[in-house]
């Protein structure tokens, strides 16, 4: 019994005036040796671990709240709180930190509070003057009652006293009663006092007076003298409002009237706190912490009795999920929980957790596919809101959610694609609804918030999931969008669909509506995709690259330079500049390939000397080019494009990216050069290399005869052979010859016998040594006799795959070669 009475949860004030939950415990008092004196402890029921440490001391100020709160400040701008589980713990702290005081536990606050400013005047006050001396409540002293709480709010020790005077004659109840009196009199002066007495007391900050002017029987009166500020012309009608349009709905029955009128009594006071009182200047700002304090406990406790009672929300999830449910009462149910989400972010994080677990398990996501995917807007706009809850506070749980869906349902319902669905049809013309759904896909696709554990990894299960189910919904619009015609003057005509059909929708196809012009709403839907695409290629980088090259997306986003809204070219041109500023070579060789820089360039052209964003943003992504150095797209944007760029001098971009590939073309030549003659010098190379055994000895002698006559016999054989084999040359071994002065000549055997399913044998052909001075490929073909082909290098650059290139000298040879091929034949080229 005694662990229940005092489980207490500890609050701090934070600096936005707002409670954070510190924690739960069990609360003590005892003598602490280091404190040296009586101290509150608050042990944490989960681990012991220690939350609160409090010396009691004889100048703190405490205020005992509802009951079951005890209130106090430690330090400038500390404020803490103890939250009794019981009325009957409250009572025994609040008795021995009023015994340590010397205090009458009576009293709901044990000390004045002062200030420097007051201990200055204190002075001035009269120490006889215990309270405040309230004049007598009758209608002729209204003005006098009035001028006295407005002359107290400056002074701390006042406000005390006279809140203290407010409490002890049961006066607050006979300023009500007057009010009755003076608005039947229709008395305008009298209720004129009576709105800035009312104010004032509020103004006052006591938990006290709250539980007298906020109970049942006083509340509306309260609202009432609100209503009558001396500041309008006529009174406003608050009262009206709270009672006859503002409606109280039990979507399910609530048996409980205790949680019925605490529901009741949150609403108004909330209306009273954001609509009848105006906004606290900066030096009132502190004046109604109190009443801040007191909505958000009244929500606490709200949320803790309706999650205690299972049967209640089993009953509205069962509703919420029929299919004969009445489609305004689905309304209110989805509004329901949705106040009900709103009401848990004043929950401490462990009990926010326990919170949205007790959801999901009464089937909140599966309830949030059915009336996400109805036509009624505010049945939609609510779900929205209670399905952003649920993903800012665990993207997990909806992943894991969303990934046992195929197996149970089509690819239609699925739960993305649904939210895909609403962020596509937002009907609102500045898309605000698609813009929150943004964020949400956003956040579920963002990697850095994915778990990856020992069993399985979350990202690469639920990237892979995304991209098989969801991505062809949400590229759908840019795909269809971006089908085009050209006319002669190469005018581009967008086919654009205002709404798409989820069911429609097949891998990579869309059924499109009719043609819709170029408008405002369709560039903002298609912005946010490419926002969201973007945000893709930066994350994702293997299932992005995957599906762009099987789509050819790039090259249906760079459409879009084309329209007339410059904010969704620069989507484009972002999305692109993305791709480049990863600095892949796939990438960049899909670029190449595409000749997708031509869209980019006409744009720039098109553009013309006007100096604005899109301008910028183009010379920004060739200047990236330039100064990263991406050698592959250097080349082919001066190769294909220079001649178009060269007259823009305004900025040295293509100058330089001109001078850049000057410099790495001569560097290629330089390199190549070092190995390579040019063809006059090797006709004498070749003189000199079969004459060169003069000197040799007479077995030499006899050797090269031979091989001369084996030479003859067998280049005819590789001719005849030549025609049914197709020669592959390794490019590494080239560029290891080319890198190995040492050895400027390779030998390269094939098998002729293979092709005819024979093997090759005795392999006796030599190759001859070729000087130093010629750079040479030796092909030695291994069949019973052995011959040399020489084929000089090109003097073009070498990239990772080569072919074989013949110089001019060898040009009569090669043309012999075809003649004795009966149809002509391409040369054995290499390719990537």
């Amino acid at each position: 019994m005694s662990d229940t009475r005092r489980r207490v949860k500890v609050y701090t004030l934070n600096e936005d005036r707002q409670w954070d939950d510190r924690g739960t415990g069990h609360v003590s008092s005892t003598f602490v040796e280091r404190l040296k004196g009586i101290s509150l402890l608050v042990r944490a029921e989960s681990d012991g671990s220690l939350l609160l440490e409090s010396k009691i001391s004889p100048n703190t100020a405490y205020q005992k709240q509802q009951d079951t709160l005890i209130v106090w400040s430690e330090a400038d701008n500390y404020d803490l709180a103890l939250s009794f589980q019981e009325k009957a713990g409250c009572d025994e702290i609040w008795e021995k930190i009023c015994q340590v005081q010397g205090k009458d536990p009576a009293v709901d606050i044990t000390q004045d509070p002062i200030d420097e400013s007051e201990e200055e005047r204190f002075e001035e006050i009269p120490e006889t003057s215990h309270l405040v001396e309230l004049p007598p409540c009758e209608l002729s002293r209204l003005e006098e009652i009035a001028d006295l709480v407005t002359s107290v709010l400056s002074s701390p020790i006042r406000r005390e006293k006279l809140a203290l005077a407010l409490m002890s004659e049961g006066y607050i109840k006979k300023l009500l009663g007057l009010f009755r009196v003076c608005e039947d009199l229709d008395n305008r002066e009298g209720l004129h006092h009576l709105y800035e007495i009312v104010r004032g007391v509020l103004f006052l900050n006591k938990a006290a007076l709250f539980e007298v002017m906020f109970s049942d029987d006083c509340i509306m009166d309260v609202v009432g003298c609100l209503e009558y500020d001396p500041a309008l012309v006529q009174p406003k009608r608050h009262r009206e409002f709270l009672t006859k349009t503002a409606k109280f709905k039990e979507v399910i029955p609530i048996t409980d009237s205790e949680l019925r009128q605490k529901i009741h009594q949150t609403y108004r006071v909330q209306y009273i706190q954001d609509i009848i009182l105006p906004t606290p200047s900066v030096f009132e700002e502190n004046f109604l912490s109190t009443l801040t304090s007191f909505i958000f406990f009244n929500k606490v406790e709200i949320v803790s009795m309706l999650q205690e009672d299972e049967k209640f929300l089993t009953e509205v999830f069962a509703q919420l999920t029929d299919e004969a449910t009445e489609d305004s009462k689905r309304r209110e149910l989805v509004n329901f929980v949705k106040e009900f989400c709103a009401f848990s972010q004043t929950l401490q994080p462990q009990n926010r957790d326990a919170f949205f677990k007790t959801l999901a398990n009464l089937g909140i996501l599966p309830a949030l596919e059915i009336v996400m995917g109805m036509d009624d807007l505010q049945v939609r706009a609510a779900a929205t809101d209670i399905f952003s809850y649920l993903v800012e506070f665990s993207p997990s749980m909806v992943r894991e959610f969303v990934m046992q869906e195929p197996q149970q349902t089509d690819d239609d319902v699925l739960l993305i694609n649904v939210v895909i669905k609403q962020m596509i049809c937002d009907s609102d013309p500045e898309l605000g609804g698609a813009v929150q759904l943004m964020g949400l896909l956003r956040t579920l696709i963002d990697p850095e918030n994915m778990l990856a554990s020992t069993n399985k990894t979350e990202k690469t299960e639920f990237l892979s999931f995304f991209y098989k189910y969801c991505m062809h919904v949400l590229t759908a619009p840019l795909l269809a969008n971006t089908a085009h015609d050209k006319t002669s003057k190469g005018d581009v005509f967008f086919t654009l669909t205002c709404v798409i059909d989820v069911s429609d929708l097949q891998e990579g196809s869309a059924k499109i509506n009719p043609v819709c012009p170029d408008n405002f709403q369709t560039a903002q839907l298609l912005a946010l995709i490419l926002e969201l695409l973007t945000f893709c290629v930066e994350h994702h980088t293997y299932h992005i690259k995957t599906y762009i090259m099987n789509k050819d997306l790039l090259r249906r986003v760079l459409v879009l330079m084309n329209s007339k809204h410059t904010f969704l070219a620069l989507c484009a041109l972002r999305f692109m500049r993305r791709i480049i500023g990863l600095k892949d070579e796939y990438y960049n060789r899909y670029i190449i390939k595409g000749n997708l820089f031509e869209p980019v360039i006409n744009a720039l052209l098109d553009n013309g000397t006007r100096y604005n964003l899109l301008n910028s943003a183009i010379i920004e992504l060739f200047e990236f080019i330039k100064v990263e150095d991406i050698k592959s797209l250097i080349a082919h944007i001066v190769d294909n494009f220079y001649k178009a760029l060269e007259s823009i001098e305004y900025v040295q971009t293509f100058k330089g990216l001109k001078g850049r590939y000057e410099q790495e073309k001569d560097r290629q030549s330089q390199r190549l050069n070092r190995y390579r003659r040019d063809a006059r010098s090797l006709d004498e190379d070749e003189e000199l290399w079969f004459n060169d055994d003069d000197d040799d000895d007479d077995g030499e002698t006899v050797e090269k005869s031979r091989m001369e006559d084996d030479f003859s016999d067998s280049y005819g054989k590789y001719m005849e052979a030549k025609k049914g084999r197709k020669l592959l040359v390794c490019a590494q071994c080239v560029l290891f010859c080319l890198e190995q002065p040492s050895m400027l000549m390779f030998t390269l055997s094939f098998t002729a016998g293979a092709a005819n399913g024979a093997n090759g044998a005795n392999n006796n052909g030599k190759s001859a040594v070729i000087p130093p001075a010629s750079a040479a490929v030796s092909v030695n073909n291994s069949s019973s006799t052995s011959s040399v082909k020489t084929v000089a290098l090109p003097a073009t650059p070498v990239t990772a795959l080569v072919g074989l290139v013949d110089y001019p000298d060898d040009e009569d040879e090669e043309e012999e070669d075809e003649e004795e091929e009966q149809s002509p034949r391409k040369r054995p080229r290499l390719s990537s």
